[in-house]
């Protein structure tokens, strides 16, 4: 009986065996592989979102009152030629840019917390 036992092991470790048998155990394998790398993850930091947002908010501000300024200048250049109704464009481009200098750091703010 125990020669029967020692020979079914043998021939399981033979060399032609051994690929079946770890064809077999492939799903086990993976299993095993992500869950030791699901327990060797640690906690997220997020300050460099936080510094990410704050660079977003700050050209927010930034491109606002750029966008804000180049249409009131293109409305008063527009005005002062007499030609009032080109200079539409330039006051809608003004208040354009004063929603996003309001508007875009609010949105901004909103999202990560921060405040001004």
């Amino acid at each position: 009986m125990i020669r029967s036992r020692q020979y079914k092991l043998r021939s399981c470790l033979q060399p032609k065996q051994i690929l079946p048998c770890l064809r077999a155990m492939r799903p086990i394998l993976v299993m095993l592989a992500f869950s030791a790398v699901a327990h060797a993850q640690g906690t997220m930091d997020f300050s460099g979102a936080q510094t990410l947002m704050g660079t977003f908010k700050t050209f927010a501000i930034y491109a606002g009152a750029v966008i804000c300024f180049g249409g009131l200048i293109f409305a008063g250049i527009r005005m002062m030629s007499g030609r009032f109704q080109d200079a539409i464009p330039g006051l809608f481009g003004a208040l354009f840019g004063a929603g996003v200098l309001g508007w875009g750091a609010g949105w901004i703010d909103s999202l990560t917390g921060q405040s001004m």
